[in-house]
């Protein structure tokens, strides 16, 4: 067995000999390789859905350090349908706003959830390893109630080999070697994929010439808990700044370094206490006590591969893709790959889709993929010019959005991780309606009041026919939620002008297609599309 890489945080899935070990290897419908946030938020969906699925890791638990902190609205939305958000709420610090700074001037704040009335908010931040203790909570709870996952730790996968039907797949464990097959296997083991490097796939890109110095410090502080954002921070030697509060009285500090650094000399501690002692002094005019936790140096990356699927091997997360995590689009956008592919798998192998569907899986996350890194992109260009112009244009833009409203779209420290639709694409179907923009066709349905509780909650992870207003459609193939006197809220999001309104959803809570009025053969024509029959 390989030595360890890294220490972890938690011991969530600790080493246990498994019978397939010494016996003729075994077929598996599923084997997710890489229990981070990714992959156990597929096998999490595959399980509760009755997909039987087997996950790999080469530790017992996630890796120490906060590493992702920051996790989206669209992201609690996925976890609360699989069972952990409420955990990762309570734990986590919400927050939904934000104020960017250019020196020593605020230049403007902003809100990223201003309408009321979602379950969820913008954003929490919250530690890595928790996030993923908290689906391995919902993974034990879900496995009580019979859901068939099977995590095993300290198995290191060292070798594949694809077939025509099946991927034969080769494991370590600390006795010894053993292998298995499966009918599907999905890489989620981070950006320096070792199944990646076995296939012999590229992973082409853009390196951005800087450096980041990541500073956690655990200290008590009257900051409010938002994002603070620097262009040209006064209190330090950096080209930009960020601060953010975690749980546990932990504050995630971000230095923007330049290319040309040594990178020894910047991870000193005493010269990390410099910088963060200027930040706190100049905010507060003191420097409180505080611990470093966590530091690291990364470099910008934005990279993908040509194609997230290779026969009958997916890839997923920072495996497929990777980018700058100022956005946050690294793990939200890994975690809403999970939930495209989960139900894709999920009706392939239960026979309810044909098998092209699963090439919908790399068309649809790969143009997600292709959005997020252009969003990284520009918000790194914008943060690091390379040219005095456009240092100069820039900074025009900071000083323009400290007076001006019209040019504060203009200004991107990040701009943070929201949905992809997939207008046009082929598995949806005709917007009849003429509805509301943020519902249409190819976008992610947004959440409303429904009674006591929200939309979201009621849509579960399966087809479902939304019908609002008028009597109830006839029960026919798909599951009816009907909604007879909608909230306000519902109303603005989903009618819009129309009196009444029926939507057909997918699994991952995307609308298909919608209509004024029910009509079997619309629906079913919809359903068909979806499913990659049409």
């Amino acid at each position: 067995m390989a030595a360890s890489r890294y220490q972890t945080a938690f011991t969530l899935y600790p080493y246990a000999k498994h019978p397939d070990q010494s016996a003729t290897p075994r077929r598996h419908p599923v084997v997710i390789v890489g229990a981070g946030p990714i992959g156990l938020t597929l096998a999490l969906d595959l399980g509760r859905k009755g997909t039987p699925v087997l996950l790999l890791d080469d530790h017992e638990g996630p890796g120490a350090g906060s590493k992702a902190i920051c996790f989206a609205k669209r992201t609690l939305d996925i976890a609360h349908r699989l069972g952990a958000g409420e955990q990762m709420i309570e734990k986590g610090v919400v927050w939904n706003t934000g104020k960017v700074f250019h020196a020593d001037n605020m230049v403007f704040s902003f809100d990223l959830l201003p309408e009321a009335d979602h379950r969820n908010p913008a954003f929490i931040n919250l530690q890595q390893p928790y996030f993923e203790k908290f689906l391995v909570e919902a993974i034990d709870a879900a496995k009580a109630n019979g859901a068939p996952i099977d995590i095993r730790g300290r198995n290191r996968v060292t070798g594949i080999v694809e077939k025509d039907d099946h991927v034969q797949v080769s494991v370590d464990t600390p006795d010894g070697a053993y292998d298995l097959e499966t009918d599907w296997l999905v890489a989620c083991d981070g950006a320096r994929s070792p199944i990646r490097d076995m296939l012999g796939l590229g992973f082409a890109g853009r390196v951005f010439e800087d450096n980041f110095l990541i500073a956690d410090v655990r200290m008590k502080a009257d900051f409010p808990t938002e994002r603070w954002f620097w262009f040209a921070p006064p209190f330090a030697a950096a080209q930009s700044a960020l601060l953010h509060k975690q749980p546990d009285d932990i504050w995630r500090i971000d230095f923007q370094l330049g290319w040309d650094i040594d990178r020894d000399k910047e991870l000193d501690e005493v010269r990390i206490r410099g910088r963060v002692d200027a930040m706190l002094s100049s905010q507060s005019g003191a420097v409180p006590p505080y611990d470093l936790v966590w530091t690291s140096i990364y470099t910008f990356q934005c990279r993908r591969m040509d194609t997230f699927r290779k026969n009958r091997v997916f890839f997923a997360g920072d495996s497929a893709h990777q980018v700058s995590p100022f956005g946050a689009r690294g793990a939200n956008s890994g975690v809403q790959d999970a939930e495209n592919l989960a139900w894709k798998l999920d009706a392939v192998l239960k026979g309810h889709a044909p098998e092209p569907l699963l090439d919908s899986y790399d068309h649809e996350r790969g143009f997600a993929a292709d959005e997020n890194i252009l969003n990284s992109t520009r918000a790194t260009d914008f943060m690091t010019p390379k040219s005095e112009m456009s240092r100069i244009f820039r900074d025009a833009v900071l000083d323009l959005a400290n007076r001006h409203d019209f040019a504060r779209p203009l200004v991107n420290s990040g701009r943070l991780s929201v949905p992809c639709a997939y207008a046009d694409f082929p598995l949806f179907g005709e917007d009849a309606l003429n509805g509301p923009q943020i519902t249409r066709p190819g976008a992610a349905c947004t959440d409303a009041p429904i009674g006591d509780g929200f939309l979201l909650d009621l849509l579960g992870d399966d087809f479902i026919l939304l019908a609002i207003g008028d009597d109830a459609p006839p029960e026919g193939a798909v599951r009816i939620l009907h909604v007879a006197e909608p909230s306000p809220e519902l109303a603005a999001r989903y009618l819009g002008e129309a009196k009444t309104a029926i939507y057909l959803i997918r699994p991952d809570q995307y609308v298909v297609a919608r209509w004024p009025g029910f009509d079997a053969v619309n629906v079913d024509a919809a359903l068909k599309t979806a499913l990659g029959k049409g």
